[in-house]
């Protein structure tokens, strides 16, 4: 057993990975991947539209390999992540599908994707694996769903990469929005709000936006805190918090009569968005 556990270690340590797209997504799993250690920055190669952001990276971290096409990248990662926009997704898969083979692996970071779209594009392996921003501080989920060629041996792989900085999660296809709403989407949503919060703070009392908004993160820091060591559920923690006839109960009031339509709201939002890229998708890959 200690045999095998040393050899698939060596395989993962002898596996390239690529990442095509080093924008906010891209750029955050790159940083995520080379600062937790997760993966060595010598088995990394990049491929970015714009030559400059590629080369920023390099900068900061030098053993990164920077390639100069679709071509060499497919030819030199093995498990290769696309973190371009949905827009753009075909067109990149298009150039890859001559260039890519079977023992490949690629992994698409968005959701209007389907698998199945997905391979109906490229002939190699294929996966999703949508992170959330939450993954840079090593913590969150990673939404897993595999392709039906992918494997065992890949699965293993790209299980034991998220699992270093993240909890993978898997999802079924139908799921993959709201999933992906809640993992990825989610931090801006609550972060819009503690924005809000702090803005409502400061226009209502003398207290400043900067002591607003350190009170607020270390709240939010603390609430985290007790989520994850397990001392409250969020309902525990509003009966606990929420004493009857208090002060806290008053402002629960109000967003119980404020805010009771805006997150279906926001979900409806989102899903018409999905759903028209997948129409739209739907369209280009079946003309």
């Amino acid at each position: 057993m200690a045999t095998d556990s040393k050899q698939a270690e060596e395989e993962f340590e002898m596996t390239k990975w690529g990442i095509i797209g080093v924008g906010n997504m891209g750029g955050m799993l790159l940083e995520t991947w080379i600062n937790t250690g997760a993966i060595s920055a010598d088995d990394i190669v990049i491929l970015n539209r714009s030559t400059e952001k590629s080369l920023k990276w390099k900068n900061t971290f030098p053993s990164i390999s920077v390639a100069n096409s679709i071509s060499q990248i497919a030819d030199q990662a093995d498990i290769l992540f696309i973190c371009v926009r949905p827009p753009h997704i075909q067109g990149v898969c298009h150039e890859l599908q001559p260039l890519l083979k079977t023992d490949q692996v690629l992994v698409s970071i968005t959701s209007p994707f389907s698998i199945e779209d997905l391979e109906a594009l490229v002939p190699c392996q294929v996966a999703r694996a949508i992170p959330s921003i939450t993954n840079r501080a090593a913590s969150g989920a990673t939404l897993l769903t595999f392709g039906t060629s992918l494997s065992n041996h890949n699965k293993a792989k790209l299980i034991d990469l998220t699992s270093s900085y993240s909890n993978p999660v898997f999802i079924q296809e139908d799921i993959t929005r709201v999933s992906s709403d809640i993992v990825s989407c989610g931090p801006a949503f609550f972060g819009y709000l503690a924005q809000r919060f702090i803005d409502g703070a400061v226009s209502e009392t003398t207290i400043s936006k900067e002591q607003a908004t350190h009170l607020t993160s270390e709240m939010l820091i603390g609430l985290g805190t007790l989520l994850a060591n397990g001392h409250y559920t969020l309902e525990e923690l509003i009966k606990k918090v929420c004493v009857k006839g208090g002060i806290t109960g008053e402002g629960i009031s109000v967003l119980e009569k404020e805010m009771t339509e805006v997150f279906p709201q926001v979900f409806q939002a989102t899903h018409r968005k999905y759903y028209d890229e997948k129409e739209v998708i739907k369209k280009e890959l079946y003309k």
